[in-house]
């Protein structure tokens, strides 16, 4: 098994000290940080993206690898800083004001990191406005909001209000995601797209910045 082969595991398994080890080893081999996210934590978060799609894994197991791969880009994200690595580009994520619900927002936001994204996570309950400065401000093409009751729904609709005054609609991709949000409710509020899952949100941030 090689070193990246046994990190793509490690990080599956949640083995966070083993994982540690594998990225200073392959650092100590040579390897760029760049390298190792995407022959590592990249290969990793696919493959549990793709069984959570597919029903073949849970919640849990994606939180998992999630950890896991953050233990990972502990390491690596100071010395990408210190490169000429360049971030696919920037995502400000958050779920809305009046929900406290945030391990689904979460996962999204590590994978999103492992992906190669600049994250800006804003928590949750998070104000349309808070939404609005954190995309000007980092100057961010993509926004993913979150909901996990229906009642806070609303909080979606109003901050695509917000943007569209702020002179954002249309600069700024949207993408919602939750139980409760559905295709046409994200068709109603203006919303670019609607994710079934983390692994389907990330795959279209991807397609967003491409």
């Amino acid at each position: 098994m090689s070193a990246y082969e046994g990190l793509v595991e490690t990080i599956q398994q949640g083995n966070f000290a083993e994982t540690e080890n594998l990225v200073r080893t392959l650092l100590d081999q040579g390897k760029s940080p760049d390298e190792i996210i995407q022959k590592g934590i990249v290969v990793a978060l696919d493959i549990v993206g793709k069984r959570f799609s597919a029903g073949e894994c849970y919640i849990p197991e994606m939180l998992v690898a999630a950890r896991g791969s953050q233990k990972a880009l502990d390491i690596l994200s100071p010395l990408l800083a210190k490169t000429s690595f360049k971030p696919r580009g920037t995502v400000v994520i958050g779920t809305v004001r009046g929900d406290l619900h945030d391990i689904g927002k979460n996962i999204v936001a590590m994978m999103l990191k492992g992906a190669g994204f600049n994250v800006i996570d804003l928590g949750f309950d998070v104000a349309p406005e808070k939404f609005v400065k954190a995309l000007k401000d980092e100057n961010a093409q993509v926004l993913a909001m979150s909901c996990l009751i229906t009642t806070t729904m609303i909080s979606m609709e109003k901050t695509m209000d917000a943007l569209r005054e702020a002179g954002l609609s249309g600069k700024v991709r949207v993408m919602i995601g939750g139980p409760p949000a559905t295709d046409d409710f994200a068709r109603d509020i203006g919303a670019d797209f609607r994710g079934r899952d983390a692994y389907e949100g990330v795959q279209q941030a991807i397609r967003f910045v491409s």
